[in-house]
């Protein structure tokens, strides 16, 4: 029997990422792109825990199937964790991915290399439609670099420098950035609660 696992978000980079990392455990994966009608969640929430609890019960309360959703975002010290929980609506409605990684840079301006830590941070909730609720939580270290390289991943993968690589993680090839993200660590936790789950 397949069972249906929708992921709240209409992101598709984000959608590609999840069905790779979840390959092989027979679930079904559908997106809010297949509920049309799904009314758009607010994320009100403090924390990235708040707003995936929240995105993931209105996901299965509006399907009735077991849904997963995910928030993320980039902690960077030198900025005091910003942009945070607002990674997403960092600058504001209408910016393009370029814009606030542009925005971002000049925030930063004069900031030397070694004070420009930085994490991405994925907090994963998934909600059964029975009300059972699972989280798990996975972090990537890294640094802003001096400008945007690579032409891999979204959001801000081209200015997340990883000294460990020389590289930024759009300049990895995308089954190499799954292997180390923030969102693949989250997703290896997932991955084994569907499993529990799939065998009940």
């Amino acid at each position: 029997m397949v069972i249906n696992l929708v992921v709240a978000t209409k992101n598709p980079g984000k959608i590609r990422e999840i069905r790779a990392l979840l390959e092989g455990l027979g679930y079904r994966i559908l997106s809010l792109e297949d509920f049309p009608q799904f009314p758009p969640v607010e994320e009100r929430g403090e924390t990235f825990l708040e707003n995936a609890l929240e995105k993931a019960r209105a996901a299965a309360r509006y399907t009735g199937e077991m849904a997963l959703a995910d928030d993320s975002g980039l902690e960077v010290e030198a900025l005091g964790g910003a942009p945070g929980v607002r990674s997403a609506r960092f600058g504001g409605q209408g910016l393009t991915d370029a814009d606030r990684n542009r925005l971002l840079l000049e925030k930063l301006r004069g900031v030397p290399m070694e004070e420009r830590k930085a994490r991405f941070r994925c907090v994963m909730a998934l909600v059964t439609p029975g009300g059972e609720e699972y989280v798990v939580e996975g972090t990537c270290e890294g640094y802003i670099a001096m400008e945007p390289l690579g032409d891999h991943g979204f959001g801000y993968d081209p200015v997340f420098y990883l000294p460990r690589y020389g590289k930024t993680m759009a300049q990895l090839p995308p089954e190499e950035k799954n292997r180390i993200s923030h969102r693949a660590k989250a997703l290896a936790g997932i991955r084994e609660v569907l499993e529990r789950l799939a065998r009940r």
